[in-house]
């Protein structure tokens, strides 16, 4: 019904249109897209205008709609056959950038925002953690935004970029003005390098790049996933300015773990919605609704089922539809595609779990003929009805 009344609204004459344009004329239905509010809208808007006219007669799979917008050039009706079906299966899995998985991080270098713990054997008093105390991260001493850092009989030093063997080194050269053979030794016991994570993760605290590499799957596993509400195939990965997309699902889908793709200091993870990726299942199916994509890619079976399948009352096999692509910048060179599938054979079903629905399409169950009619007569029995008691003269 909804659908009923998004057709006849359009069907007004927009201002400045002669009255009698109908949703046949190629210049109607161009205007109409080109005034929706949001492009996600598109393909529904169409999928009314093509199947509006199913509420009237006729038995042929293709609905008045649907021959009124191909004779007008702005829709390609194309049939699911095992042929479209293989030209075009999608790859089995997206490449991971080359530069992720070359990068190999090399020993750990002091960054500002860490903690450094110094302790000089024999020489309480030089110690930082000179009580011997457990709260060993309040008492080592902080390496500054500017990558400076103080010591005691040591002096500022600029310890940024610098390995811990060559602070310890450094450290020791200094001490050794004023002590005969001084052991030092160095350790980090707070970490200013972070890697960044956002979006659909149970939690998005930053994690800390340590002495121990960090590897992509260590990060998602500490941080957790939200598998209802996470676009698993959406993983952007941000080094350096440069986004890199990684499809976690291809990997699961095979069985394969996430490849060793080692993190760096100021890497960003963001992890998106699924709320803004959706098919539409519409017309007689059981359970009509717009489903989310929480994995890369869908398939028509699949699409259905999750809709409780086609209503086996109502339905007409043969009257399977996906609608995709309505361009609103091309509408009238780049017509949109509809794609049929006859699902009265079995045979079909096979087809059906090899095309792939996208983001944005509407899946339409059309409706046989009886239901129509059996439509019809509910709509026009109780009308029969107030106009029999109307002509009844009153008194009687």
């Amino acid at each position: 019904m909804h659908i009923r009344l998004a057709v006849t609204s359009m069907h007004a004459a927009p201002m400045g249109e002669p009255a009698e344009a109908s949703p046949s004329s190629p210049s109607w239905w161009s205007l109409a897209v080109a005034k929706l509010p949001d492009p996600r809208r598109a393909a529904l808007v169409l999928a009314a205008c093509l199947f509006g006219g199913c509420a009237s007669g006729g038995q042929s799979a293709s609905p008045p709609g649907m021959s009124q917008m191909v004779d007008s050039g702005n829709v390609d009706l194309v049939q699911i056959t095992p042929e479209l079906v293989a030209a075009n299966r999608s790859p089995d899995r997206e490449p991971v950038p080359k530069e992720l998985l070359d990068y190999r991080p090399e020993s750990y270098r002091i960054n500002p925002g860490d903690t450094i713990l110094v302790t000089v054997w024999d020489h309480p008093e030089l110690s930082t953690n000179e009580g011997g105390g457990q709260n060993v991260l309040a008492d080592g001493r902080l390496v500054h935004p500017d990558g400076t850092f103080y010591y005691p009989y040591v002096g500022t030093l600029n310890v940024a970029g610098m390995k811990i063997e060559d602070l310890r080194g450094a450290i020791t050269s200094r001490l050794a003005r004023y002590l005969q053979t001084p052991q030092v030794d160095v350790n980090i016991v707070g970490y200013g390098s972070r890697v960044t994570l956002q979006g659909a993760f149970k939690n998005t605290s930053s994690q800390s790049i340590t002495t121990v590499p960090l590897t992509l799957s260590q990060a998602i596993g500490a941080a957790g996933i939200d598998v209802e509400q996470a676009d698993l195939s959406g993983l952007v990965l941000t080094r350096e300015g440069n986004n890199h997309r990684v499809n976690l699902d291809a990997y699961s889908q095979h069985g394969n773990a996430v490849p060793n793709i080692y993190l760096k200091p100021g890497d960003r993870l963001y992890l998106p919605f699924n709320d803004r990726k959706e098919a539409y299942v519409l017309g007689e199916v059981l359970r009509p609704q717009a489903i989310a994509f929480k994995t890369s890619d869908m398939t028509l079976t699949q699409a259905l089922g999750r809709s409780g399948g086609l209503n086996p009352v109502t339905a007409k096999n043969d009257a399977v539809y996906v609608i995709r692509g309505v361009d609103l910048d091309n509408i009238n060179s780049k017509p949109a595609t509809v794609y049929q599938l006859d699902a009265s054979s079995p045979a079909a079903w096979a087809l059906a779990d090899e095309f792939i629905v996208k983001p944005g399409d509407v899946v339409f169950v059309g409706e046989a003929g009886v239901t129509r009619w059996n439509r019809f007569l509910s709509q026009l029995l109780p009308l029969s009805g107030i106009i029999r008691n109307a002509v009844v003269p009153a008194g009687n």
